[in-house]
């Protein structure tokens, strides 16, 4: 793997920070959040934490917002201002995950998107997706926005069980370079389980653009 890698979604709740501490196992990995927003006694960090059985080094983050809801207006709210220029990467000598916030278009502030941050930092991405009626729009127009900023997208992490159709349609649109990560369905997690996935875990190259 690559030294950083940014972690994003189609959306909210599609299971970014357990696919995140997924691929912080298996890379053998350190993790940064540089954005929590609410849930302060139970952060995505804390969850990477407690799924990984490896020491795995997690650096704070560099913003930590009380209310659970989008960045932006969290940080209105408490009178703070995020700026891209307040975002640096740790230096470690391990390859990084960087977990982000929702989706690419999620505002940190009236002007700059999750997107904005991604592009700042200058890694590639990896996308997590959910099959859901309307995952392949969502898809695709967060394929088309990473193009557009010419973002790379190392990875499409199709998280849980997918219909034939939805996948093979959203596969089809990747560009040709993006592999992709297979999750299995699991409604709870337990240790037993997540240490499973991680070995079992296979990265593969697009079947369907071939």
């Amino acid at each position: 793997m690559q030294q950083n890698l940014f972690i994003t979604g189609i959306g909210t709740g599609i299971g970014k920070t357990v696919c995140s501490a997924i691929l912080t196992q298996y890379f053998n990995a350190d993790y940064w959040k540089p954005i929590q927003s609410g849930d302060l006694h139970s952060t995505d960090t804390m969850t990477i934490q407690d799924l990984s059985d490896h020491q795995v080094t997690c650096y704070p983050e560099t913003y930590r917002l009380k209310q659970a809801a989008s960045p932006h207006q969290s940080a209105s709210e408490e009178g703070v201002s995020i700026s891209l220029n307040n975002f640096k990467i740790p230096e470690t000598s391990h390859p990084l995950i960087i977990e982000g916030a929702g989706g690419l278009m999620v505002p940190l502030s009236d002007e700059k998107l999750i997107i904005d941050l991604i592009a700042h930092l200058t890694i590639p991405t990896a996308l997590v997706v959910k099959d859901y009626l309307g995952c392949i729009n969502h898809t695709l127009l967060s394929v088309s926005a990473l193009r557009q900023r010419n973002i790379p997208l190392d990875y499409l992490v199709l998280n849980g069980d997918f219909n034939p159709d939805t996948e093979r349609v959203i596969c089809k649109h990747l560009p040709w370079e993006t592999k992709i990560i297979r999750v299995p369905e699991i409604k709870t997690m337990t240790a037993k389980q997540f240490k499973t996935i991680v070995n079992n875990l296979k990265i593969n190259e697009n079947e369907y653009i071939y």
